[in-house]
């Protein structure tokens, strides 16, 4: 049976679940947070709660996991299936997500006791070679390493050499009198692509060359001197074939990528899966949460228990029995907000409960699932 939404509005679940979605690393981990619902079965909720009570009992031993790398690269992996060549963003992030499943799958070893969320780390599966591949080749979104291969390697050694060669030779210009008098600034730039030199407006016809570029005052052209042509001509030539080389190298990558789909995308969805229990374990330590004792038959026994959206310096906690030798109460009262609150405070408890999360009362409280809340 379904739980009324107006009901789990009105108890403002919502802002509980905002709270999760803080402790949350990755983007989807986070919806994730903010989407969960209250399960009314009884061994599903047990279960759940279980896996909190692990992820918990795991921070506690050793600190919590990184999912800082977590990132959603279904849009990419989908692209690659087809044969598309992904950018150095989309790989990058493919690399990341690679990264981050081996930094989890590393969280636990074979020394540590088994418990309910062995499975979800035995499903991880690193790849370090294609990890290195893709991190070791792509050192930015607009940078790729000199070896991310030996051609990519041998081709910018080529342009190092030959931007040297220009520089050398535009040097001899701009140092020489017969040709400073026409600069405007005995210095080498680049208009185009090309290197070239600042030449005074009224001098333009004293440097032979090509014209690139003119100042925005117009009082400077921006001059290729005749005999950097060639040499200009001759690096255009090796920066085309450096683009070209790129190019493969990143269709390569996509293509050694759309291989390991299946395998990255399992990846991703358990990720997911262990953020959202381990922001469940971390809310519990901010809140000073416990695990409920779990029941289906109406009984309820919340110890000191404090509505988590209240300042837990000022709430005054409660404590409510209800279910064992009596099954109805009223509550009674001058009109300080006592009474609503104790109200909302058994709802709320309730659907926390039954989202699986650990709840700000004392540790052996009880709590039962309810198919509807009202």
């Amino acid at each position: 049976m379904s739980l009324s939404e107006k009901s789990i509005q009105k108890l403002e679940l919502a802002q509980v679940l905002e709270l999760l979605a803080q402790c949350a690393s990755s983007a989807d981990g986070k919806e994730l947070c903010k989407s969960l619902h209250p399960n009314t079965d009884l061994e599903e909720v047990q279960a759940m709660l279980a896996e909190t009570s692990a992820a918990f009992d795991m921070c506690n031993k050793k600190g919590n996991p990184s999912f800082g790398d977590i990132i959603n690269v279904s849009a990419s992996l989908d692209r690659a299936e087809k044969g598309g060549c992904l950018q150095p963003k989309e790989l990058l992030s493919i690399g990341m997500l690679l990264r981050g499943t081996r930094t989890v799958k590393g969280y636990v070893s074979d020394d540590d006791p088994a418990c309910c969320l062995d499975t979800y780390f035995q499903i991880l599966t690193p790849n370090k070679y294609l990890e290195d591949r893709i991190l070791g080749a792509i050192l930015s979104e607009e940078e790729i390493a000199d070896n991310a291969s030996p051609e990519l390697s041998d081709i910018r050694r080529h342009m190092r050499i030959q931007s040297a060669k220009i520089k050398e030779s535009l040097q001899k210009i701009i140092s020489s009198p017969a040709y400073s008098k026409f600069l405007r600034e005995p210095i080498i730039t680049i208009r185009q692509g090309r290197y070239v030199v600042p030449v005074k407006s009224e001098c333009k016809n004293d440097v032979p060359g090509l014209v690139h570029d003119l100042s925005a005052t117009g009082s400077t052209y921006f001059i290729e001197p005749i005999s950097a042509v060639n040499a200009n001509n001759a690096l255009k030539e090796l920066e085309n074939r450096e683009k070209k080389e790129i190019a493969r190298i990143l269709a390569e990558l996509s293509a050694e990528v759309s291989y390991k789909k299946e395998e990255i995308e399992q990846n991703y969805q358990v990720l997911l899966k262990l953020d959202v229990l381990f922001a469940k374990a971390k809310l519990a330590f901010r809140m000073n949460a416990w695990p409920a004792i779990l029941n289906d038959q109406g009984r309820i026994d919340l110890k000191k228990a404090r509505h988590p959206l209240l300042d837990s310096k000022k709430v005054v906690p409660i404590s409510v029995r209800l279910g064992y030798d009596f099954d109805s109460m009223i509550i009674t009262g001058p009109n300080t907000g006592g009474k609503t609150v104790t109200l909302k405070t058994i709802g709320l408890l309730t659907l926390m409960s039954q989202c699986g999360m650990f709840i700000p009362a004392a540790e052996g409280s009880e709590i039962s699932t309810f198919d509807a809340i009202l």
